[in-house]
């Protein structure tokens, strides 16, 4: 059969309302055209569908079948346009979000903090990935985008856009006093344990890479997932670590954790926003791109 749309969408409301003259009120259209559009649809179908009592109009048998099939149908397509107008209208949705320790401390927690006060019933999923694990689930779509630091290869199916940069220092617990009376090279830090993420995160790629620039030997005694675990690592005196300045809270006699002071400071890490080219986002996470990505535009004007 070839039945329109709105053949059944005046049913559908017919039978709701168990009046022809409410269908068409609720349709913005007049009752004598509902009544010859279900008649039409009767002819079609071979079968009465409605027959009139004192109270309105109520459902044959017959059309009490079609009605328990078609009440589903567009109550889901109405479902899906409520949806849709409460993400527009940025009352609901979903932003899902690949991001690394160092971005999340560097630039992210501060504008999904603004982000969440804006649209609260906008629903965050956020997972802690390093830079390659960010980019492989963007690739396959188990993100929004992923905001990371440099340091891997980026796959041609991603563009990227920078969004920030994070400064990092080295940090040490109570063991090692020497290293917090004044400036020291990053050659001195050699003759101390190392704690760093483990090999193939973007954070030992570019330790490495410095370490090697300045012709000194990297070695890390202790490697760990997150950039999270080492604050706790350093405080249990293991070594020696890097973290964004963001993450030392409070005074180092109380946490435990002392900054050290180099004389060269490390050089600033770029944060990136990876997503893949042609893929549009959602509304949600549109609003929340935008955002990140603002103040990196302001500062280059």
């Amino acid at each position: 059969m070839n039945i329109s749309y709105d053949s059944y969408r005046v049913f559908y409301y017919a039978a709701k309302y168990k009046s022809f003259s409410r269908a068409a009120a609720a349709l913005y259209n007049n009752q004598p055209n509902v009544t010859r559009i279900i008649k039409r649809l009767e002819s079609e179908l071979h079968c009465a569908l409605f027959f009139r009592s004192s109270l309105g109009v109520r459902l044959t048998p017959e059309g009490e079948k079609l009605y328990t099939h078609i009440a589903v149908a567009f109550e889901s397509i109405e479902a899906g346009e409520d949806e849709l107008l409460s993400d527009q209208s940025l009352h609901g949705g979903i932003v899902h979000i690949a991001a690394s320790g160092l971005a999340l401390q560097g630039c992210l927690l501060r504008v999904l903090a603004r982000y969440r006060k804006e649209y609260p019933l906008v629903h965050i999923y956020l997972t802690n990935n390093s830079t390659p694990q960010g980019l492989t689930a963007v690739q396959n779509g188990l993100a929004d985008f992923a905001v990371v630091s440099e340091g891997a290869v980026v796959p041609d199916s991603l563009e990227k856009q920078r969004v920030g940069e994070i400064q990092e220092i080295p940090i040490c617990g109570t063991a090692f006093p020497e290293l917090t009376q004044g400036p020291v090279t990053l050659a001195k830090l050699t003759e101390y344990p190392i704690v760093c993420l483990a090999m193939g995160t973007s954070s030992h790629d570019f330790y490495s890479e410095l370490f090697l620039r300045c012709k000194l030997p990297f070695s890390p005694d202790v490697e760990v997932e997150t950039i999270d675990q080492v604050p706790p690592v350093v405080r249990s005196n293991l070594g020696i670590g890097f973290v964004p300045h963001e993450m030392l809270y409070g005074s180092p006699e109380f946490t435990g954790i002392y900054p050290i002071t180099l004389e060269e400071p490390i050089t600033p890490r770029s944060i990136y926003l990876f997503q893949r080219k042609n893929q549009p986002l959602s509304i949600a996470a549109k609003h929340l791109r935008q955002m990140l990505l603002a103040p990196t535009e302001e500062s280059d004007n």
